[in-house]
C-alpha cells in the first residue's frame, strides 16, 4: 500500500519549517497550466532518468493531476537507493482536490529556479 497525504496536510507543510520536496509527474504542459507552488517538473516516463533530483531528500510528496500516476511515482521512488530514508507519499486526489494557489509556467529543471508564477484561484 502507498502512503497518501491529503493537500491539506502538503499545504501546511509546506508552510513549515522544513517543506517536503513536492515532484510533480505530470507532463510537462500540464505542470506548465498549473503546479503546486515550488514543486519540481519529473514527468513519470522520465522518473527513472532523472532520480539525481529527489536523492537526498528527507520527505518526498508526488503530485499528479489525479492522484494516480504519483501512486505509480511513490513505488518507483520508493525502490531507489537515493530514498531509502526518505518518507515517500502521493498527494491524495492529485491538484483535482489542491484548494491552494497554483503557480504556472515551466520548471527550469534544477526545482530551484525562480518561476513567475501567477497564482489561480
Amino acid at each position: 500500500m502507498v502512503d497518501e497525504i491529503s493537500p491539506d496536510e502538503v499545504a501546511a507543510l509546506l508552510d513549515g519549517e522544513e517543506p517536503p520536496l513536492v515532484v510533480d509527474v505530470s507532463t510537462e504542459a500540464e505542470f506548465a497550466l498549473g503546479h503546486v507552488p515550488g514543486s519540481i517538473n519529473v514527468p513519470l516516463s522520465n522518473l527513472v532518468s532523472h532520480l539525481d533530483r529527489v536523492a537526498g531528500a528527507e520527505h518526498v510528496v508526488t503530485v499528479c493531476p489525479r492522484g494516480e500516476a504519483s501512486v505509480q511515482a511513490v513505488r518507483l521512488l520508493s525502490a531507489y537507493e537515493g530514498t531509502e530514508n526518505a518518507r515517500i507519499e502521493s498527494m491524495a486526489g492529485g491538484l483535482a482536490a489542491w484548494d491552494g494557489p497554483l503557480e504556472e509556467g515551466l520548471d527550469e529543471g534544477h526545482g530551484d529556479s525562480e518561476e513567475g508564477g501567477d497564482e489561480r484561484r
